[in-house]
């Protein structure tokens, strides 16, 4: 007759298991995660030449926002060309001319996917992922008896790691 495992049992097993189907998925979010620190750099992006033809006569605003950049400005305006700081649009023939920097397609597919929203069509990875984590926090606590050193140093450092986020949130 088999004896049903003790609930420490059963979340050490969950959780190993779990960790170990889950390993890819957390390599993908910290690569990602890191990336994603420099977004806002040119850190890692790769320039590419673009020709878009857009509608002609566009003002400054329109044009901003037809090619879906932020902080958008006009620089100079030579006849029929506007000047932006990544190219130029001709308002006669709509032509526009400019420079994205985007990351590597792989890369790029990684931050997406970090940044998924309801409108992903995997967005219930993404969900999937963040309980699985959630669990990985609660099933820890499982790991070792309560009666152990292991699991009161283990409390310190939980502490420790609750006045770290507090203080990266606060600061």
């Amino acid at each position: 007759m088999e004896t049903k495992p003790s609930t420490s049992m059963l979340m050490r097993i969950i959780h190993r298991y779990l960790g170990f189907f889950l390993a890819g998925v957390m390599a993908v979010y910290a690569i990602s995660g890191i990336v994603m620190i420099y977004r806002t750099t040119d850190f890692l992006k790769v320039e590419q030449q673009v020709e878009r033809t857009l509608e002609p006569n566009l003002g400054p605003d329109e044009l901003g926002r037809a090619l879906r950049m932020r902080e958008f400005k006009v620089t100079q305006t030579e006849g029929d060309v506007l000047y932006f700081e990544a190219g130029t649009y001709n308002r006669a023939t709509g032509e526009a001319q400019y420079t994205t920097k985007d990351l590597p397609f792989i890369l790029g597919k990684l931050t997406q996917l970090h940044k998924a929203t309801t409108n992903s069509p995997l967005y219930f990875l993404n969900i999937f992922f963040g309980l699985s984590l959630l669990f990985f926090v609660i099933s820890a606590f499982w790991m070792f008896r309560p009666s152990t050193s292991v699991f009161r140093k283990g409390l310190y450092f939980t502490l420790g790691g609750i006045a770290l986020t507090l203080l990266m949130i606060f600061v």
